[in-house]
């Protein structure tokens, strides 16, 4: 898959990310250099081959350090209304954010 700058275009505006008139013929060859490794891993034959969880788990046993599922803070209605007193769009205690998938 190659890009061209009306996608590199495109995809700044949809990422919300400014990117310059000059700089765009740098990030559309990186962008394309980044889909051509995913081409070639996409062309490896990995039928029958097990995912790993970690990449060390294919030579040793690995033990992933989880931390345990418990609530640190207790909510309040201050604290609420102090973290979306941070929010640009609220509604009824929720974030609204704009939509960014046409």
């Amino acid at each position: 898959m190659t890009l061209n700058q009306d996608d590199v275009v495109r995809m700044a505006r949809l990422a919300r990310i400014a990117v310059a008139p000059d700089a765009r013929a740098e990030v559309l060859d990186d962008l394309n250099h980044v889909f051509a490794l995913i081409e070639q891993l996409q062309a490896v034959d990995t039928t029958g081959i097990e995912p790993l969880a970690h990449p060390l788990s294919a030579i040793a046993e690995v033990e992933l350090r989880l931390r345990e599922d418990a609530v640190t803070e207790t909510a309040s209605p201050e604290q609420r209304a102090a973290l979306m007193a941070n929010a640009p769009a609220a509604h009824d205690g929720l974030f609204l954010v704009p939509k960014v998938i046409e």
